[in-house]
């Protein structure tokens, strides 16, 4: 019987949670939202998630109906992510670590979702597709670790989302990607856009730029509404994550595939990745937004499974890294 308490905070969500053998016991979140047209900077969004953390964890708490010594184990997100919110997240939990007397944990915020949409969704071993504002990797576990079989060379698919969002001036509340799902259920006229794959990578910089410029000039010329350039971006870079994500199933010899990750969440996407399965015979699995999004559960359960497994991190290794690869951790726990 592990309780663990998880803290996330490598974008603009700030998530704590608590966990109990898998059951989640609460999973609160504070996210930082900027003005329309406007992205979250380090700076500002580390400063959002000091203002924050002392109540959300004090809300946790509560939730839980746990108290600091009912803890075993304090989990908080090692990497990757944007620095500065990183760090301020990690000083907390390791003061709380200190302060309660707990052991300590630093956890792959990939693993994190990927051991979150298992544990909801009880998938066994899926092919996972893990979407978000920072990242784009379609992935699959082998011989003791989460195995990348293909990625973005470039910027996210989330990112692509939000930047473009930014273009159309759309409200960042809830967030700029569900704005521009929201609007693509209008589009009707697709304008053809970039593809691009390359073997199982895919590349979304160059479509970002395509349709900022040409887009624009359409919506001046009156040939294409917003919605029309919502649904359009839409259905290019799904139909790309949709393909290299069935080429990683092929080679797999996979029948399930878990949709984790922000952009996840995204029902068409979802749709269009479930007709691929049908057509396979396989299925599709994925959770809604309270486990898609960044939380502080996810984190909190995947720590868990390291502590039982592998132990404590060393308080010397209880650092920050941007750049934390998913295929980095061994899962000893499989």
């Amino acid at each position: 019987m592990v309780v663990a308490i998880g803290f996330e905070g490598s974008a603009n969500k700030l998530g704590i949670g608590v966990v109990k053998d898998g059951d989640v016991l609460s999973n609160c979140r504070r996210t930082y939202i900027t003005p329309p047209g406007e992205g979250f900077l380090p700076k500002e969004t580390a400063q959002h998630h000091r203002d924050n953390i002392l109540s959300l964890l004090k809300e946790a708490l509560d939730k839980a109906n746990v108290t600091p010594s009912d803890i075993d184990v304090v989990c908080y997100t090692k990497g990757p992510g944007m620095g500065a919110p990183l760090v301020s997240v990690a000083v907390v939990a390791r003061t709380l670590a200190q302060l309660w007397n707990k052991p300590i944990v630093g956890v792959n915020h990939c693993i994190g979702h990927i051991e979150m949409g298992r544990q909801i969704t009880n998938s066994d071993n899926p092919t996972v597709l893990y979407v978000s504002g920072g990242n784009t990797q379609v992935i699959a576990y082998a011989r003791k670790k989460y195995r990348i079989f293909g990625e973005t060379i470039d910027i996210a698919v989330g990112n692509c989302l939000d930047r473009f969002a930014r273009v159309l001036n759309l409200s960042n509340d809830p967030s700029p990607g569900y704005n521009i799902e929201q609007m693509a259920k209008k589009g009707k006229k697709f304008l053809q856009l970039p593809y691009v794959v390359k073997g199982m990578d895919v590349s979304f910089s160059g479509i970002l730029s395509y349709i900022e410029e040409k887009g624009v000039q359409l919506l001046k010329l009156g040939e294409y509404t917003p919605e029309d350039l919502c649904f359009s971006l839409q259905e290019t870079v799904f139909a790309m994550l949709v393909e290299t994500t069935e080429r990683a199933m092929a080679h797999c010899n996979s029948q399930e595939v878990l949709l984790v990750g922000g952009v996840a969440c995204n029902v068409r996407l979802q749709e269009m990745m479930a007709e691929m399965c049908s057509e396979r015979g396989a299925k599709v699995y994925a959770t809604d937004e309270r486990y898609c999004i960044d939380n502080g559960a996810m984190i909190a359960h995947a720590g868990a499974l390291l502590y039982l497994h592998t132990g404590p991190t060393k308080w010397e290794d209880t650092f920050c890294t941007q750049r934390f690869r998913t295929d980095d951790v061994e899962v000893t726990w499989r």
